[in-house]
């Protein structure tokens, strides 16, 4: 097959010789965060009960959870939820089919519930999702001919949307930084150490020059907070934590500040009960979230497709995500490229692994040229991948691409 692949060479200055960049992202306890997780662990236990059932993945997109913050009552050693966070989990699916000519409904409202809870229980130590949640659904069913053309994909794989998949490669050091900071704060060995930091963390980091700052919240956790001294305390060991982690891997000077709005003077302090700042008001939705890199990157291309929760098998705003990822990387090996940018378009009704366009953008190292020879190894790596397309929905059932 002859693929669209259109190979450009960028006379633009790699990221990190810009003099200004930014990047940020938002952990897991981050209500953003908390909507694209819920989304995505629907639209997982929604193609496990279809392939257990029916044999095959039916139509669903599920990418449209909206998170609506409680009310606390927060204290240091304690404090109670007043009001219980309310998710709204949302999208289509197939609610019914018919087999031996007999209508068969499909547990999607409990399925929606199930997973929402259980994920909120396996992210979250202080969360209770019996006590500190209320879980809603509506779910309805996929248009007639959206859902006409998944069913189509027995004989020819089709897109059901006309959408975007933007990647690129390598990261360089502040995506590196930022992305590993709220990987450390919230990994297993720092909450054994720290329990006062909860899940709810985002990282913002700024380069001017060769100067990085890292701007960086933390929900810290009442119970475990006696006063503000103690607060305060904890505040400069979790600095210094990530501080000593930042400097074994980066030679270069890196400052770290820590809930800056803090006025301690007056107890207005980042203090929460359950380890998330949804508890208190604040609201997260599918999609406002990281990319499908784990990063929010204004200095550099990204889609605005929401890739949580959209079904696995037939669209691309979530699987042409997951392939240009694949291909920037592999691209972004290859002698002499600096960096690499992937843009795949796709037209709905076109067979999935023959996209409309894909445009591959070159950053060449300095002296070095794109060649004729470096075009055929990226057509080749671009051709290869959509040949095996079907593994990225294995993989994304698997858990093994990040999607936010």
């Amino acid at each position: 097959m002859k693929r669209n692949i259109i190979i450009e060479h960028l006379n633009i200055q790699p990221i990190e010789e810009q003099f200004v960049e930014f990047v940020e992202r938002k952990g897991v306890g981050h209500p953003d965060y908390m909507a694209d997780g819920i989304s995505e662990e629907f639209s997982i236990n929604l193609c496990k009960f279809y392939r257990e059932r029916f044999k095959q993945i039916l139509h669903h997109n599920v990418d449209k959870v909206l998170v609506v913050g409680g009310q606390a009552n927060v204290r240091f050693g304690g404090g109670e939820v007043l009001l219980p966070i309310y998710i709204l989990v949302s999208g289509r699916a197939t609610t019914e089919v018919f087999v031996n000519n007999k209508q068969e409904q499909i547990p999607v409202g409990r399925l929606a519930v199930e997973s929402a809870k259980k994920w909120i229980k396996r992210n979250f130590r202080f969360l209770d999702p019996e006590a500190h949640i209320i879980v809603d659904y509506r779910i309805g069913r996929g248009s007639l001919d959206l859902v006409a053309n998944y069913e189509f994909r027995s004989r020819i794989k089709c897109a059901n949307d006309t959408s975007i998949g933007v990647a690129y490669a390598p990261l360089d050091n502040l995506e590196r930084i930022v992305y590993e900071t709220e990987r450390f704060i919230n990994s297993e060995q720092l909450k054994k150490k720290l329990p006062e930091t909860g899940e709810d963390v985002k990282v913002m980091g700024l380069r001017v020059g060769n100067e990085i700052k890292l701007i960086v919240a933390v929900a810290m956790v009442s119970r475990f907070i006696n006063d503000v001294s103690h607060y305060l305390s904890i505040k400069e060991e979790l600095k210094k934590e990530i501080e000593d982690y930042l400097v074994k891997k980066y030679d270069f000077p890196i400052e770290v500040m820590i809930n800056s709005a803090d006025r301690p003077e007056v107890n207005a302090i980042y203090l929460t009960v359950t380890g998330t700042s949804a508890e208190m008001g604040d609201d997260g939705e599918t999609g406002r979230g990281n990319r499908s890199n784990g990063l929010i990157t204004p200095s550099r291309p990204m889609s605005l497709e929401a890739a949580a929760g959209k079904n696995p098998v037939s669209h691309v705003g979530k699987i042409y995500n997951v392939i240009a990822s694949i291909i920037a990387n592999r691209i972004a090996e290859l002698k002499g490229v600096k960096e690499a940018y992937v843009k795949i378009v796709s037209q709905i009704g076109r067979p999935i692994d023959d996209p409309y366009i894909t445009n591959i953008q070159l950053v060449m190292e300095k002296g070095i040229s794109s060649s004729n020879e470096i075009k055929y190894e990226i057509e080749a790596i671009v051709n290869q991948e959509f040949e095996n397309i079907e593994k990225i929905t294995e993989g994304i059932l698997d858990r093994k691409f990040m999607l936010f």
